[in-house]
């Protein structure tokens, strides 16, 4: 399958970059990554229709924003991955690298190997940061948890070496599920369980935690569907949106009994920590 690269040149490139990747939610990108000038998104061919300055208007609103489109064949969309993947620290605790990396695990708690291939969840971006930095510091032993979203599986693979007892990942896009289960196996747990689907597969199980690092439309649509399978007392881990988005996430979580525990930032994107009646 080919894919269509928009190249975005953005000025200034702050805060433009991080308004440009919300409003890249709106049209089919399948990866997404940051360049020295902007952002380089990849859509389907197949997928993809014309864009213009009307598609990115907040970006318009604070940036002169300049973009060009080629399309690239799969094999050198894979290859800009490997270029432009760099290993991401998450203080001392955590090390994530692809598999052509050297290991650096004598150095951290825990080192995670992924190939990102198409998938959202490298450790690159804000959200999966803070996400993993929440996880470093959680209590998992024993726990059942929900990675929603899953993307690389990266978070889910971080719960299992954190000691979970049962970790289920769902993910909407097939490929990054499959992505997903073949991380899960690379870093020895062939135990993490992937399904692809949404909110809507969630079965009778429930669950100690949840993560759910996805974006403010869907968190709000789905916050239901998480209330009814994470257990009383149970944590809700939330990120994917900016600081600004906090106040309509909870006035959507406290009618349904979640209480706001913490909350991080980093670069004006937000996580959060819930607990559960």
């Amino acid at each position: 399958m080919n894919y269509i690269k928009l190249a975005f040149h953005i000025d200034p490139i702050e805060p433009g970059r991080d308004i440009l990747y919300a409003e890249l939610d709106g049209l089919p990108v399948e990866s997404a990554t940051d360049t020295d000038t902007g952002v380089e998104a990849f859509i389907p061919e197949d997928q993809y229709s014309e864009v213009s300055e009307s598609d990115f208007p907040m970006t318009s609103a604070v940036a002169e924003l300049k973009w060009t489109v080629e399309t690239v064949e799969q094999q050198n969309w894979n290859a800009e991955w490997e270029k432009n993947f760099e290993p991401i620290e998450v203080g001392s605790g955590l090390h994530i690298r692809a598999p052509f990396h050297e290991s650096r695990a004598a150095e951290f708690d825990y080192e995670i190997v992924i190939e990102p291939k198409m998938s959202f969840g490298t450790g690159h971006h804000q959200t999966t940061w803070l996400m993993c930095q929440y996880l470093l510091d959680l209590d998992l032993k024993g726990k059942d948890v929900l990675d929603m979203g899953c993307g690389t599986a990266v978070l889910a693979i971080l719960a299992k070496m954190r000691g979970a007892a049962y970790v289920e990942g769902i993910d909407i896009e097939e490929w990054a599920a499959e992505n997903s289960r073949e991380n899960a196996v690379r870093n020895g747990y062939e135990d993490i369980h992937i399904i692809h689907g949404d909110a809507s597969d969630l079965g009778k199980r429930k669950f100690d935690v949840i993560i759910a690092n996805i974006n403010r439309n869907i968190l709000t649509r789905d916050m239901e569907s998480y209330t009814s399978v994470l257990n009383p007392g149970g944590t809700l881990l939330l990120s994917g949106f900016y600081e600004s988005d906090v106040s309509v996430l909870e006035g959507v979580g406290k009618p349904l009994g979640f209480h706001p525990q913490r909350i991080e930032t980093k670069d004006r994107w937000a996580a959060l920590i819930w607990s559960k009646d």
